[in-house]
């Protein structure tokens, strides 16, 4: 399983409803509100044969509320 870090920015007033949403999705190891330009901060395990664009486009984006995504892939554990 690979992590990955997925940044949210959320529509105005809608952050609750779209944390909620991916909860109920079952794929979130862990999620954060977060100050600044995006609003949530999620880490999703996901397997090595996945591809994770198309991942991220069918079980995350298309949740109502969320306007924008910034995913961050990781490499080597320190």
């Amino acid at each position: 399983m690979k992590p990955i870090f997925v940044q949210l920015q959320c529509a105005p007033g809608k952050t609750y409803q779209v944390a909620d949403a991916i909860y109920k999705t079952e794929l979130v190891s862990e999620l954060y509100s977060t100050s600044g330009e995006y609003d949530l901060l999620m880490k999703v395990y996901v397997n090595e044969d996945k591809d994770i664009g198309k991942f991220i486009n069918e079980h995350i984006a298309n949740i109502p509320g969320i306007m924008r995504s910034l995913t961050t892939l990781t490499f080597t554990a320190f």
